[in-house]
């Protein structure tokens, strides 16, 4: 498959948190990803955009983004979600699934390929971890069972197992640090069968608070904004909301 456009919506998963560089942006494995379609692509260029918003449920990003994604046209699009909302006292598995699906089926009518990408699974580290592992699995399972379609690739991040030791983890043990963002980018890619870049230098330096410091500075918090209905991601715009050349700073193909 060849594509030179391609536009990413989801959540924080996609947006990048936890790929943080030097200069406080963060990067993420959508951002790997375009760069490993530019390379393969080159001397062509390839357009990317990434519309996703740390915290976002599912609603917004299979209605909103997906919209604006399919207005820009590209040859390619990835959808992730439902990971924020299976973290609510109450959700309908079979319901986010649909949905996934749904969004999906509509970018594919309009001639655009889809990746449909499960997230990866944190919860070995997690509070409650057993609870949401278990609705992450059902939900995985939900996905898979109406797939494969026409048009589409799906990308199991959820059964890669390597991707649930600790060092794939940030610091809030929630998002994937650089490694594991640059795993799911490869399993992706490959699922493109498209060559896995490398990227240097690594800016990877993942230090882990004590317990009790890791409650105060991650879950207490995200408790507060539960209770009081606000999100990480309010009042943030998509960080490439346009599609844009890829830039290919340091890349250097791998295989």
């Amino acid at each position: 498959m060849d594509f030179r456009s391609f536009v990413a919506v989801g959540d924080s998963f996609t947006e990048g948190v936890g790929d943080e560089l030097p200069d406080g942006r963060v990067r993420g494995w959508a951002d790997l990803v375009a760069q490993g379609l530019a390379l393969s692509a080159a001397p062509e260029t390839v357009t990317y955009a990434n519309l996703a918003i740390r915290g976002r449920l599912l609603a917004p990003i299979v209605g909103p983004q997906m919209d604006a994604a399919i207005e820009l046209r590209p040859q390619l699009i990835s959808i992730n979600g439902g990971g924020n909302d299976i973290m609510r006292p109450k959700v309908s598995i079979d319901d986010v699934a649909s949905q996934l699906v749904a969004a999906a089926d509509r970018a594919v009518a309009e001639g655009i390929h889809v990746l449909v990408i499960s997230g990866a699974n944190p919860t070995k580290h997690l509070p409650m971890g057993a609870r949401i592992e278990a609705r992450g699995d059902l939900l995985a399972e939900a996905v898979r069972a109406q797939l494969p379609r026409e048009g589409m690739t799906f990308v199991d991040n959820w059964a890669d197992a390597e991707l649930a030791d600790l060092r794939y983890w940030s610091r809030d043990r929630l998002h994937l640090a650089p490694r594991g963002h640059r795993r799911v980018a490869s399993n992706i890619l490959a699922a493109l069968d498209v060559p896995a870049p490398e990227f240097g230098p690594d800016h990877e330096d993942v230090s882990r608070p004590a317990t009790a410091a890791y409650w105060r500075e991650y879950v207490l918090p995200w408790i507060g904004r539960r209770l009081t209905g606000r999100s990480s991601g309010d009042n943030r715009e998509p960080k490439f909301a346009t599609l844009q050349p890829v830039e290919l700073p340091g890349a250097v193909t791998n295989g």
